[in-house]
């Protein structure tokens, strides 16, 4: 792909005379600023825009990216490596598929910046005019063309997971799985109904969405049962109970606090019943995991952040990343053996499950590497959680082949979701901090 389009650059280069191609790149280079400039400013009209770009944001990270863009796109020569930049156009457009661009907008910029190079080169008097405008309008639309072929790659690529983590999710331990929300449904009734009996007086009860149950119901069951009516009716039960019968059950006095108690009964057990009737449906399906941990793989990764960053930008929440790392793991494989090595990641593994709410999210990424999405949980929340599983596996015996039994520690770097729509970006910030870690002696916890 990337050999076609090279050669298709250089055959539109070597279509425009040179002094075209001179007064093209002499503009780039001199008015990239006001042109990135046009290039936002269209965007940003657009209503699609606003829960991907803010003005802060065009300043302090887009701009100057932007700018560079036009003076590599516009300033192209004949002998340059045109397949760098035609990767480089792909990997925008896998960009603007991750954090799902609508491509009307991009497209809109560029008929914008299109513009912005008329009145640039009317204003300054250029002789060539019009084939000036007609080079840069080909460059930019060749550009364009190759980005396009990236998203769509990257957008049916990422479809196709996100249907693949669908299935698995829900045939995930379905039947513990289904065991477990109930009970957990259940839980948070009966706490309501004692501390209400109890008076825990001006004390709020606590609320149905931030509980276990409801952590994972947003954030995973919404998604395994994707489609299903009554996905949305528990979600409207739990903000009716949230919002409206545990406010005013709080308020009531005397016989008063019978209506409400009723209905916040009823609307439990509408969710008990919708609930069991969606896993009965998609009791069929069935997909794969991590065979030796059973945990998610790195498959699924780009779709849980998409789908994390996607919540936390509608609901002005936030979520972290805890990567985590086996400290000196080779040398258990050199003591005792890949045996030995799969116990231990098996044990760890289950640790770590045992230790983590319903909500978030456990997943190995290869080799002796983990990472744990943690829902609504802040930086500072996110490091207290890594560091008592730090401490409670250094605690740990572990069992290894013929009876042996070692002590290991792990490493790990905490990230929190800043708003950046690019889920790669926490990623990263999560990797510095366990490389620091491990850099700064291993068996600790290191905040990006």
């Amino acid at each position: 792909m990337f050999s076609f389009y090279a050669n298709e650059w250089r055959r539109l280069l070597l279509g425009f005379d040179t002094e075209s191609s001179a007064v093209l790149a002499q503009i780039a280079q001199t008015h990239n600023q006001v042109l990135a400039e046009h290039f936002y400013s269209a965007m940003l009209e657009d209503e699609a825009a606003s829960g991907l770009l803010s003005h802060e944001q065009v300043q302090s990270r887009l701009m100057g990216s932007m700018r560079r863009w036009i003076v590599q796109v516009l300033s192209a020569k004949v002998d340059d490596d045109l397949g760098a930049l035609v990767a480089y156009q792909v990997k925008i457009g896998e960009v603007h598929a991750r954090i799902d661009v609508p491509v009307h907008l991009v497209l809109r910029g560029a008929r914008s910046l299109k513009e912005g190079l008329r009145a640039v080169l009317r204003q300054e008097a250029t002789a060539c005019y019009a084939e000036t405008i007609q080079m840069a309008a080909t460059l930019i639309d060749h550009a364009m063309e190759a980005m396009s072929q990236g998203y769509a790659v990257s957008r049916d690529r990422n479809a196709r997971t996100t249907e693949a983590y669908r299935l698995f999710s829900v045939t995930q331990n379905l039947a513990t799985v289904r065991e477990q929300r109930r009970a957990e449904l259940l839980d948070w009734e009966n706490q309501c109904l004692y501390l209400h009996a109890m008076g825990a007086g001006s004390q709020p009860l606590s609320s149905l969405s931030t509980s276990d149950f409801g952590l994972w119901f947003r954030h995973k069951g919404v998604d395994i049962f994707n489609g299903a009516p009554a996905t949305q009716s528990i979600l409207d039960a739990i903000e009716q109970i949230d919002s409206h019968l545990l406010p005013a059950l709080m308020q009531a006095k005397g016989a008063d606090v019978a209506l409400p108690l009723l209905q916040l009964r009823e609307q439990s057990r509408h969710i008990a019943m919708s609930l069991e009737s969606l896993f009965t449906q998609n009791s069929e399906l069935d997909a794969g995991r991590d065979v030796l941990t059973q945990l998610l793989n790195r498959k699924f990764l780009p779709v849980v952040l998409s789908k994390e960053v996607a919540y936390a930008r509608k609901h002005a929440s936030t979520f972290s990343v805890v990567s985590m790392d086996i400290d000196h793991f080779k040398r258990i494989n050199d003591q005792h053996g890949h045996e030995g090595g799969d116990m231990v990641l098996q044990q760890v593994a289950l640790t770590l499950s045992n230790n983590i709410r319903g909500g978030d999210y456990l997943f190995r990424l290869g080799g002796e590497e983990f990472l744990m999405l943690l829902v609504d949980t802040p930086a500072a929340g996110a490091a207290s959680v890594a560091e008592k599983l730090r401490a409670h596996i250094e605690r740990e015996v572990f069992h290894l082949p013929k009876n042996e039994r070692r002590n290991i520690t792990i490493s790990a770097g905490v990230a929190s979701f800043d708003g950046h729509p690019d889920y790669q970006r926490i990623l990263r910030e999560s990797d510095e901090a366990l490389y620091r870690a491990k850099n700064e002696g291993r068996n600790r916890v290191v905040s990006a």
